[in-house]
């Protein structure tokens, strides 16, 4: 596992998180477009988008194990995906401020024989109240938009979070113990997760 593992996904914080495990990972960003079906539940959207990612690049890529994950932001029902400008930016995270708000992150596994797990964990994250001024400040800060809901947890934003129940990986972009437990589930232990401890990276 630790030596033909593949993410599908072109996120440096998903390849920060899986490097901090020590694993040896190729990256490989999925080429799926990432249509919204209108009507469709956020964690069922997150699992499909993952599923597509992941089966996207196993198809080229035969015999390894794939991962591919996509997070959103849910506020009232509303998913907030990407800002596509400082504008968008600033409604989202006014509509986030002084609010809670959930985080999805689905997360599917492709093993080198072609089976196929799919997961997703739902974290519960509450903003303290925060001014125009703030949020433009933050704004200016320059990690907006490439975030799904306009924040980054890990970086500046965290100074936006009052508190995080449930899995802070998963904020980030990748809940590490749902994917370990994956890798279980599907015949890969733990202590092979971690591999031995002389063991050298390449």
């Amino acid at each position: 596992m630790r030596n033909n593992l593949i993410l599908a996904s072109g996120s440096p914080r998903r390849r920060e998180l899986l490097a901090g495990l020590g694993w040896n990972f190729k990256v490989i960003p999925s080429e799926v477009d990432e249509k919204k079906i209108e009507g469709e539940a956020p964690h069922l959207m997150v699992e499909r988008l993952a599923s597509e990612k992941a089966a996207d690049v196993a198809s080229r890529n035969k015999g390894c194990w794939t991962i591919g994950a996509d997070t959103v932001v849910v506020v009232d029902g509303r998913v907030l995906g990407k800002p596509s400008c400082s504008g968008e930016a600033f409604e989202m995270l006014s509509l986030l401020a002084g609010r809670a708000h959930s985080v999805f992150t689905g997360v599917a596994l492709v093993s080198p024989s072609g089976d196929t797990l799919v997961r997703h964990e739902e974290t519960r994250v509450r903003f303290r109240p925060l001014s125009d001024a703030e949020i433009n400040a933050y704004i200016a800060q320059g990690e907006c938009m490439d975030k799904a809901g306009a924040y980054a947890i890990q970086e500046k934003g965290t100074l936006l979070v009052d508190r995080v129940e449930g899995c802070y990986f998963n904020v980030v972009g990748l809940p590490l113990n749902c994917l370990s437990a994956m890798f279980r589930e599907m015949g890969v232990p733990l202590d092979e997760q971690w591999g031995k401890k002389n063991e050298k990276t390449e």
